[in-house]
Parts: C-alpha cells; sequence; structure tokens
C-alpha cells in the first residue's frame, strides 16, 4: 500500500515537472528564435531593404530563416528552461519538499532525461532532413535578392543612384501629374572620361510593359556630351563637346525590376544543402580524386624526367638526372659541351623547370580546392551531431544550476544563461576555425565544446545532487571566514616561535 501511494506520488511529482519544463521551454524557445532570426536578418538586411520584393518573397525568407536558426536556438532555449524550471522549485522550497520525501533529484530530473533524449533524436533528424532543404531555398533566395535591381524611387533634392552608370538629381516632384521638375542627369555608363550631362526643366519616368527599361522623358532641357573618343584619333590637346537643345528627349535605360529567382540546383553541391549520408558519399568521392591528385603530382616530382624529351643532344645529361653520376663527372661532361650544346641544355633545364613549377602551382591549387571541399563538409557533417549533443549537455548544466542557486524567473537564469551560451559560442566558433584552417581535424575542432561542457555538466550534477552551497554567499564567506581565521593563527604561531627563538638572545 504505501509502495503503491509513493509510485503515485512520484508519477504526480514526474507530470507536475514536466508540464513546469515544457511550457518554460516553448516561451524560451520563441523568445530564443526571435533574437537569433533578428541577428540573422541584420546581416542581411542589405539584401532586402530598397528591392520592392513583395510580402510573399519577404514571408518567404522570414520562415526559411526560422528552421535555419532552430538547430542553435534549440540548446539555448533548453539551458534557460532547464535552468528556470529547477530555479522556480528550488526557490518556492519544492524541490527541499521532493527531496525530504526520500525523492533524489536524479529521480527528479528522469522524466526530464527521457524528454530531452528524445527532443536530442528530433533534433538531429530535423537538422538531417529539413534543415538542408530550407539552407538551400534561403540561400538560392538570397542570392536571387543580392542581384534584384534596387527600387526604383528617386528622392528630392538627393542624387539617386540607383541606376547603374547614371546619377538623377530631381529637386522638386508633382504627384497629381506625376511629374519631376528641374532634372540633372549624369550619364556614365561609357566611362567617367566620357560623361553626359543633361538638365531639363521637368519629366517623366515609365517602366517598359516587360518591365526590362526604364523610359526617361524629359522637356524643355540641354545635353552637354564628352567627344573625347572622337578626338582620340588627332593630336591636338582640346576636347570638343557636343550641345544639344530639346524640347523633347526621351531616354531608354536598361533596369530591371523583376524579381528573377535562381534556380535551387545552384546550391545542389553544397554542404548546406546535404544530408550525413549524402556528406559522406561526398567526402569519399572528393577523398579518392584528392588522393589521385596527390599521387600524381608526387610521380612528377619524383620521376618525371623533362631532359631529352625536345633533343637528341640532351641525352647525354639523363645519366646525371637519375643521379647516377657524382658532380665531378658532372662538371667533366659539362665541360666537354660545346657553347651551343650548352645554351641548348641550360634552355631546356629552365623550360623544364618552368612547365614543372606551372604544373605543380595548378595541382596545388586543385588540391586545395578538394582539401577545402572535404573539410567544409566534414565540418558541416559533425556540427549535425553536436548541435544535438549540445542539447543533452546544457540540461545537464541548466537544471543543476537551478537546483543549486535556487533562483526563479527572467532575472538570474537569463543572465547565467547568455554567459554559459557565450562560453560556448567562443568555444565553439574557435574549434570551428580550427578544424577550417586544417589546424585540427574536422572532429577535433567541432567536438570541442563538448569535450569542455561535458565535464563542466557532470560537476554541476555532482554538487547538485549532494546539496553543495557552490554558489552559496553565505557558505563562501563561512570559508573564506574560516581561511582567515586560520592563516591568523599560523600567523601567530610563527611569531611566538621567533619570539621565544631570537628573543632571548
Amino acid at each position: 500500500m504505501y509502495f503503491c501511494t509513493l509510485m503515485l506520488r512520484i508519477k504526480k511529482i514526474y507530470s507536475y515537472v514536466l508540464k513546469q519544463f515544457l511550457g518554460l521551454l516553448v516561451v524560451t524557445f520563441l523568445i530564443c528564435i526571435f533574437i537569433l532570426l533578428m541577428q540573422f536578418v541584420w546581416m542581411h538586411v542589405n539584401d532586402l531593404v530598397g528591392k520592392g520584393v513583395g510580402i510573399g518573397v519577404l514571408a518567404e525568407f522570414f520562415l526559411y530563416a526560422v528552421v535555419s536558426v532552430t538547430s542553435l536556438a534549440l540548446p539555448l532555449a533548453i539551458l534557460l528552461a532547464s535552468l528556470m524550471t529547477f530555479g522556480n522549485l528550488g526557490e518556492k522550497s519544492e524541490l527541499t519538499a521532493m527531496k525530504a520525501a526520500g525523492i533524489s533529484l536524479f529521480r527528479i530530473m528522469r522524466p526530464l532525461i527521457v524528454c530531452i533524449s528524445f527532443i536530442c533524436i528530433g533534433a538531429f533528424f530535423f537538422s538531417n532532413y529539413v534543415v538542408p532543404v530550407s539552407e538551400s531555398k534561403l540561400w538560392t533566395l538570397i542570392f536571387s535578392l543580392r542581384q534584384k535591381s534596387p527600387e526604383f524611387d528617386i528622392p528630392v533634392g538627393e542624387f539617386y543612384d540607383g541606376i547603374q552608370g547614371y546619377n538623377i538629381y530631381v529637386r522638386e516632384k508633382d504627384p497629381k501629374r506625376k511629374l519631376l521638375k528641374n532634372l540633372m542627369i549624369y550619364d556614365f555608363s561609357n566611362g567617367f572620361n566620357n560623361a553626359t550631362v543633361m538638365v531639363a526643366d521637368s519629366g517623366r519616368v515609365y517602366f517598359t510593359k516587360d518591365n526590362k527599361y526604364l523610359l526617361l522623358e524629359l522637356y524643355s532641357g540641354e545635353s552637354f556630351e564628352n567627344l573625347k573618343k572622337q578626338n582620340m584619333a588627332t593630336a591636338t590637346r582640346n576636347i570638343p563637346y557636343r550641345r544639344e537643345v530639346f524640347e523633347n528627349k526621351k531616354l531608354l535605360i536598361d533596369f530591371d525590376s523583376e524579381f528573377t529567382r535562381y534556380d535551387e540546383s545552384l546550391m545542389a553541391d553544397q554542404h548546406i544543402s546535404k544530408t550525413v549520408a549524402e556528406l559522406k558519399q561526398s567526402i569519399d568521392s572528393v577523398t579518392i580524386v584528392a588522393d589521385r591528385r596527390a599521387r600524381d603530382q608526387s610521380s612528377d616530382i619524383i620521376c618525371n624526367n623533362y631532359f631529352g624529351r625536345e633533343s637528341e643532344k640532351s641525352k647525354i645529361l639523363e645519366p646525371v638526372v637519375s643521379g647516377k653520376i657524382s658532380q665531378q663527372v658532372l662538371d667533366s661532361v659539362w665541360d666537354s659541351l660545346q657553347l651551343s650544346d650548352r645554351a641548348a641544355a641550360m634552355r631546356q633545364a629552365v623550360e623544364s623547370a618552368r612547365r614543372m613549377n606551372d604544373k605543380i602551382v595548378y595541382n596545388k591549387l586543385l588540391l586545395t580546392d578538394s582539401i577545402m571541399y572535404i573539410r567544409r563538409h566534414e565540418i558541416y557533417m559533425h556540427r549535425k551531431f553536436t548541435l544535438s549533443f549540445a542539447c543533452l549537455i546544457f540540461f545537464f548544466i541548466g537544471a543543476p544550476l537551478g537546483a543549486i542557486i535556487r533562483k526563479g524567473g527572467l532575472g538570474a537564469p537569463t543572465v547565467i544563461s547568455v554567459v554559459m551560451f557565450i562560453f560556448y559560442y567562443i568555444i565553439d566558433n574557435t574549434g570551428y576555425k580550427m578544424a577550417r584552417e586544417g589546424i585540427w581535424t574536422a572532429f577535433e575542432g567541432m567536438w570541442l565544446s563538448s569535450a569542455v561542457l561535458l565535464p563542466i555538466g557532470i560537476f554541476l550534477t555532482y554538487k547538485a545532487a549532494t546539496d553543495s552551497a557552490l554558489f552559496n554567499p553565505d557558505a563562501w564567506a563561512k570559508w573564506l571566514n574560516k581561511q582567515k581565521r586560520k592563516y591568523r593563527q599560523k600567523a601567530k604561531t610563527v611569531q611566538n616561535w621567533v619570539r621565544n627563538k631570537f628573543g632571548k638572545q
């Protein structure tokens, strides 16, 4: 009967703790998504502002961006949610009551450990199958936005340079008549030294039906054109100009205002658009190619003999190149050659050395590209596992910290979570750069943060399970006072010994 009652209480505690954690996890996850999304948008704000794209394209951009930052937001949300959950339990003395009832901290954490394990597995599959598709669509959209012409909107009193090769200045606008007044146009499409300047009393702007060209119609104006190109054949230093007075003049300017989306096959061979299986396949295939290139280059450097390929006279030097003749014999062979043969041998040697150097440089570039390709794929493959494993590590950091500090709410837990996440980000970014530059292997660089934070999580879990006063100010004050008393006692003992030893003398 007692056992059944205890099990019923434990199940109620499990459901209570799980409900508290999941509620906080949803809230903190949305907050982290918002923060990381704003950071991502700020990085690409130049690709969005002033392009005149529709709401549908912007919504698509934000949707793909949310999916892309989910993998990074989830560990931070778990850290903050677990810290707040156990901080609230400790602050309300609910954690103390559970321990007094004979329920250990590990038993209280058991349902959350199971829940976090499922979240880690789900995060891996999400990162492996959903994120690559989202990343491919997102970066295809970003590249398309970068090539999109800016929205055509000429300001008043400022030079507008949104059209390549043109600067347009408008002093006044008449919105009712859709008229631009007091225009000044600088045409640099043929180069700065061949600029054309146009001024007009007024003008109108139209787009062609296919939105590929901009039609600028000017009224009552003048144009001044530099004729330096036409004057290049003559020797005179005077550069003529051509002045034209017009009542009506039309300019057709290339200005594609349509949004052209690139094909997603552009990102097909990129590491961000591949699953773990596809990453492994790409790594294996490129490794075979890189190994073959390395062997070819080594054989060219060590084994190839470029002497004797173009001239019969250079066959004399074949034993020299193979290393079968000593330096003395080499000198005697060189001295026996005629001047014309020496010059031919020197030319062949220089040419073969130049060919060898060019081939080595070319092969080095190919090898460097292959090695960087392999590194990027290996780094991204390990990242799929490390971000999922970080969810479990952050739980074992946040839950014990909350049980130790016993502070709920958004104050202390948020500060501690941000500090821990910054610490994790610095270590993870350091390992990533080491792996990217080839100083460490991809495994060492990408698992560095996990190797550093996992012992911290184990240490904090042990301290929380043993009711350690690790973050208790009173306990630290007592320890410092104890150390001060020991120091004073030792100092007093040494002082008495010195007085007894030397005072009698």
